[in-house]
């Protein structure tokens, strides 16, 4: 398995997951036009975020973005992850904790990132398992949003 940085060669494959992400975990039919800008976008300002995808014998078989958040209180950049897809014939073989494993390096490197925080879908048994697998707590905070679009 080979992790990369993402481009926008991969547009297509993260559009696609994307859309199969929300309607996998949250029912949810996104509009493709609107996804797929909000993917370009990303991928050509790296200040947004950045997206990692995991291949296997060059087939793009998961995918993980993260933003930033700046942190006051600690003086520096949480990485929240977002956008974790793993294409159905991949999942149970490790595409996620690799990808993970990845990001946590990469952000280790960094000296400017503090932590590594993710939001998951309440009723997602699977992925909250996976998650305290990974050494992810449980904060005590409730995530809470007004949506404007």
């Amino acid at each position: 398995m080979k992790i990369r940085k993402a481009s926008l060669s991969d547009l297509a494959n993260i559009v696609d997951f994307n859309l199969c992400l929300a309607q996998e975990t949250e029912q949810k039919q996104l509009d493709h036009e609107t996804v797929t800008q909000g993917v370009a976008n990303l991928l050509s300002d790296p200040s947004r975020g950045e997206y990692f995808v995991a291949e296997i014998d060059g087939t793009v078989v998961g995918q993980l973005m993260y933003t930033n958040e700046w942190s006051d209180w600690r003086n520096g950049n949480i990485l929240w992850i977002q956008s974790v897809y793993v294409h159905r014939d991949y999942r149970r073989q490790g595409v996620f904790r690799t990808l993970c494993d990845y990001l946590h390096r990469y952000a280790d490197e960094s000296t400017d990132v503090i932590g590594l925080r993710l939001y998951v879908e309440v009723n997602n048994l699977n992925a909250k398992a996976t998650y305290e697998n990974l050494g992810f707590d449980t904060p005590g905070y409730a995530v809470m949003e007004r949506l404007f679009r």
